[in-house]
């Protein structure tokens, strides 16, 4: 793993099993990638990425033993949250019954999908889902409701102002999010064939 800043997108490493994945996934798009917890190759980087698998809880407390939670949360350059990244963004999650404070970038929060008005829905929501309400953005161009993407979480966060696209499953809820520079999906992008591939691209496009 790297600290030089000579890549076009950063990889924050958290820990997570999904690290490799996205950044293969960058790498067939023929972007070059840099993975680190360094703080100063962070902070240099001109597009980053959060990852994430598993909760909340475990996540944060990485962040925090790392000494990565100023870091993240002072960036100025485009950032995104892929799948538990981007409720990592949100104030707070709850699971399980634990309250777990956030990154504090996106002004949201995190709750359990709720599946009590239909017995067939099972948790996690794992599967290829469309995208509803796609919103104007960059983000998201030449995306649209035909395209799927695969999903698998168990956690969401509700539709608000930050929603740039949502999805059903149980209930409406954020399939994307955006505050300033960051964002967020819920799906894995890096899983999501060529839909996934062309928001990926569209992220690495984004005027920083």
């Amino acid at each position: 793993m790297s600290d030089t800043t000579s890549a076009d997108a950063l990889i924050i490493d958290t820990g997570c099993a999904n690290i490799s994945s996205l950044k293969f996934a960058l790498e067939r798009l023929g972007y070059q990638i840099d993975v680190s917890k360094d703080i100063a190759a962070i902070k240099q980087a001109t597009k980053v990425f959060l990852p994430g698998v598993g909760s909340a809880e475990y996540a944060m407390a990485g962040i925090n033993e790392r000494g990565l939670f100023a870091t993240i949360t002072e960036l100025t350059q485009p950032v995104l949250g892929i799948c538990l990244g981007m409720q990592l963004m949100t104030k707070h999650s709850v699971e399980n019954d634990i309250d777990t404070p956030c990154l504090g970038v996106i002004d949201s929060s995190i709750a359990k999908i709720a599946t009590s008005t239909d017995a067939n829905l099972r948790l996690p929501h794992m599967g290829w889902n469309t995208l509803g309400e796609i919103t104007d953005s960059p983000l998201f161009s030449d995306i649209g409701s035909d395209d799927y993407f695969y999903f698998v979480h168990t956690y969401c966060a509700p539709v608000s102002q930050q929603t740039l696209a949502s999805c059903d499953y149980g209930q409406h809820f954020s399939a994307s999010l955006q505050q300033g520079n960051f964002y967020g999906v819920q799906f894995h992008p890096e899983r999501s064939g060529k839909a996934g591939a062309k928001l990926l691209k569209n992220f690495m496009e984004l005027c920083g």
